[in-house]
């Protein structure tokens, strides 16, 4: 585990603080943002930003599994993930984990298998690294070892998500991809459509099943929210049942029904780097516009958080500290993480150093400790920290 910083101050940066941009110092003492006259590094020509926190993101899958046939221990995947975040900019994250009647690297085996490996990586994080749920609505037989396995391994984020018409438009049309499906899965074809229709069968059952969920995770104190809400009508279903987040809606209906309740609603950051969506869904940028969206998530990579918050300054949708609030002080927020998300006094040292120039994040510091350092900037610490033994020589 890297050791916390010295007690420093860092001079020159122009600072996001209080919600707005300003030229002014800021100090770092055992972990947390703090005031004091101590050693100085100077980061004129910088932004100093608060930490990314990432609400969803299942970048770890490729390094877990770089290739479908090509699996490498946890472990190492876990490690790989976590300095993908750090070195951009990433101080806390959720690893988006299924728990499906999916198969293979999606069924609550595996999920089991990455709590227990992520339990026992996380003293060695650089990141505070946590794990969402993404829980299929049709495992209804699954719900006492859910339970079970989510208070065991203190998992405070789960959402709802439903791929069976997915698999059932796929297994119609696109015979060559649900054979992929199946194949990563370790099923024929036929096995994994059994499967399918075996889930199918429990659709009477899932109305009670969610809502058993949903009380149990009021009592556990869990956040909950849906994943790929189609449509006005099922974001409603679900924030009924108090899963409020709504997480990356597929139709602007859905998203507006969320923010006309007071639900949040996520959208991939990459969606707003690209311009729109991968998958040919709604335009992130077009809902953010429309104040539709509340904050963004990695997704599928990291790289695209920090881009996104510049897109939209670019592109004249929102202002820095507006567009930043959306992958730092709002994602605080929504999970309920007041010592974060923001850079005053007592909050947890999470901050970003930016070059203004380049837009490089160039040094992550995460807890008071740094986790990631290149560039100009590594040089300037390295001066700095290193002053002191010098003059002494």
């Amino acid at each position: 585990m890297p050791r916390p910083l010295p007690a420093l101050r860092l001079t020159g940066a122009t600072i996001l603080r209080d919600n707005a941009l300003q030229t002014r110092s800021i100090s770092v003492a055992e972990g947390r943002i703090a005031r004091g006259p101590w050693p100085e590094i100077d980061l004129c020509g910088y932004y100093v930003l608060p930490g990314i926190i990432d609400l969803h993101g299942d970048a770890f899958e490729r390094h877990i599994a770089p290739r479908p046939s090509a699996p490498f221990p946890l472990a190492t995947g876990l490690r790989a993930t976590d300095r993908d975040a750090a070195a951009n900019g990433v101080t806390t994250a959720w690893l988006a984990q299924s728990w499906s009647w999916e198969g293979g690297h999606r069924s609550p085996d595996f999920a089991r298998a990455v709590m227990l490996a992520l339990d026992h990586y996380r003293p060695h994080a650089l990141t505070d690294l946590r794990l969402q749920i993404r829980c299929e609505t049709h495992t209804v037989e699954t719900a006492n070892e859910l339970l079970a396995s989510l208070a065991a391994h203190d998992i405070d984020y789960v959402v709802f998500n439903n791929h069976l018409d997915e698999m059932l438009s796929a297994a119609a049309t696109r015979p060559g991809e649900f054979a992929l499906w199946a194949r990563r899965a370790g099923r024929s074809p036929e096995a994994h459509m059994a499967q399918l229709r075996a889930a199918r069968r429990q659709a009477r059952e899932v109305p009670r099943y969610l809502c058993r969920l949903a009380e149990a995770f009021d009592r556990m104190g869990i956040t909950y929210g849906s994943h790929d809400d189609p449509d006005g009508e099922t974001r409603e279903t679900f924030s009924m049942i108090g899963a409020k987040i709504c997480e990356f809606p597929m139709s602007r209906t859905a998203a507006a029904l969320a923010r006309a309740v007071g639900d949040p609603v996520l959208m991939g950051a990459p969606n707003v780097v690209r311009g729109g969506s991968q998958a040919g869904n709604i335009a992130a940028l077009d809902l953010i516009g429309d104040g539709l969206c509340t904050a963004l998530v990695s997704d599928y990579y990291y790289p695209a958080l920090a881009q996104a918050a510049f897109r939209l300054v670019d592109d004249r949708v929102l202002d820095l500290p507006a567009a930043w609030a959306m992958i730092s002080s709002t994602p605080a927020e929504i999970l309920r993480l007041p010592d974060r998300g923001h850079l005053a006094p007592g909050s947890r040292a999470d901050l970003v150093v930016i070059n203004k120039a380049t837009r490089a994040i160039e040094a992550t510091i995460a807890g008071g400790r740094i986790t990631h350092l290149a560039g100009e900037a590594a040089q300037r610490f390295f001066d700095a920290l290193h002053a002191p033994a010098i003059a002494a020589e």
